[in-house]
């Protein structure tokens, strides 16, 4: 199911007051341990009785059902261990509730937190970071996750978190309405100006009224760092974070202002229709055949199958370069599961990692995708034979991991990934005819240097 905007980054501001409270490491009563570096996996002897341990999550209607199927799969094969999953809002309330959990001392065994939130995750050392485990029960790290997803979890070449709910994004398009505009669906447009000249000639006016415009995409920050990696360029100084802390964002520059300026000709110029920033609005002008060219991520196949089937023939295509000299690749999304060490017994902790590795397994791992429509983190796990969901695994593993496309490593991402919003809103005029607030280049620059104070303020507090 695909997250709408309203539940992917509206709540961003209430993250970002949680993320840049000071960050302190904690040890409940009975608990045993310190998080981060000076962490310790135990081994398997640890569990002698039987152990129950909450998995805070954030999935919702299909997924949750899938999780709780892989809770019981799990208790099959693990008696002694019990897990009880536990829903905690979307992605932006579950790393306000657990930095209350931090405060209070009473952080899960396990968590799930999204892509995002990496860089607070590894900086509040509270986990055991999840090499540790690797090590420690010679786990085979390279056989059992893609390398592309790996890599966004990976600080210092380490792996933190594991790959739990990986996503990827695409291009969608109406078939039907492309093959009326004798355009070829088999040769999709692969860079943005393509995208353009398509839309153009996709766009169906009636008597000055459009009856389908040729492209859409919501205003979302995701597809901003999308772009920036497709173009092998990095969203946030010092190696995207990776070669010590952020100071600031690049998407003042190069992709953020082209992708900005693109769009806002297209909606000037009528091929491109501006739905604002909730996802679900994009999405239901998709589903309704209002656009035939859409951006989006895997997450959302599964409903667009559903609501194409009988009206439309559905494909999809690998997302777009920014231009044809673009060299660099896609940025996963979703989420990982971070195991926490401060105020857990080795039993809670070793329970923790036990159902960390069942889910990792290619038999789960093949339930969780065909139940979710996740991509499948480890590449033993068999896909469903869907051709539209097949182009964004070739789409991950056509790529070698970079600085680039293992995402910025930012204290405040949240937020950064919102402000991108702002500078889409300024610089996409509302609709047909009509001017932007500012320029695409003003627009993007003014939101990235907006960050600067913020991204002052967590690095200070982080005091690295």
């Amino acid at each position: 199911m695909a997250l709408p905007r309203s539940r992917r980054t509206r709540g961003a501001l209430a993250a970002v007051a949680a993320l840049s409270l000071t960050l302190t490491g904690c040890g409940g009563d009975g608990g045993s341990g310190e998080g981060g570096e000076a962490a310790t996996a135990p081994g398997a002897d640890a569990i002698s009785e039987p152990v129950e341990i909450e998995f805070w999550h954030s999935m919702k209607e299909k997924n949750e059902l899938a999780i709780k199927a892989m809770v019981d799969d799990f208790k099959k094969a693990n008696p002694k261990i019990t897990v009880k999953p536990v829903f905690k809002g979307d992605y932006d309330q579950m790393v306000v509730a657990y930095k209350q959990a931090v405060q209070q001392e009473s952080t899960p065994p396990l968590v799930q937190i999204y892509d995002i939130g990496s860089r607070f995750m590894y900086d509040a050392q509270q986990v055991v970071p999840m090499y540790k485990f690797i090590e420690a029960d010679k786990f085979d790290q390279n056989a059992n996750i893609e390398p592309n997803i790996a890599s966004y979890y990976t600080i210092k070449g380490k792996l933190w978190s594991m790959p739990f709910n990986s996503s990827a994004p695409l291009l969608y398009m109406n078939a039907d309405a492309v093959k009326k505009a004798g355009l070829d669906p088999d040769k999709p447009p692969a860079t943005l100006d393509e995208i353009g000249e398509w839309a153009r000639k996709l766009t169906v006016k009636e008597g000055g009224t459009v009856k389908q415009y040729g492209f859409n995409a919501a205003l979302y920050g995701w597809f901003v760092e999308q772009l920036t990696a497709q173009d092998n360029a990095e969203y946030c100084d010092n190696g995207n974070g990776r070669n010590g802390l952020a100071t600031k964002v690049n998407f003042g520059t190069g992709a953020g202002p082209k992708f900005a300026e693109w769009l806002g000709t297209l909606v000037k110029e009528g091929y491109a229709t501006n739905t604002g920033r909730p996802t679900d609005q994009a999405q239901n002008a998709f589903k309704t055949g209002t656009v035939a060219l859409h951006l989006e991520s895997t997450s959302a196949l599964g409903g667009y199958t559903q609501a194409a089937e009988g009206k439309f023939e559905l494909k999809t295509a690998p997302f777009p370069k920014p231009s044809a000299s673009s060299s660099g690749g896609t940025i996963i999304g979703g989420a990982s599961l971070w195991i926490n060490a401060a105020g857990h017994s080795d039993a809670e902790k070793r329970a923790a990692w036990e159902f960390v590795k069942f889910s990792n397994t290619p038999e789960q791992q093949a339930k969780w995708h065909a139940a979710t429509g996740y991509v499948p983190v480890n590449p033993q796990a068999k896909s469903n034979d869907n051709p539209n969901f097949q182009v964004a695994v070739t789409q991950l593993r056509s790529q070698q991991p970079s600085a680039a496309t293992s995402g910025c490593l930012l204290g405040i991402m949240p937020e950064a990934r919102k402000a991108a919003e702002v500078g889409l809103e300024q610089a996409v005029p509302a609709g047909e005819g009509q001017e932007p607030k500012t320029s695409a280049e003003q627009a993007m620059q003014t939101a990235a240097t907006g960050l600067q104070t913020a991204i002052q303020k967590y690095n200070a507090n982080v005091g690295q």
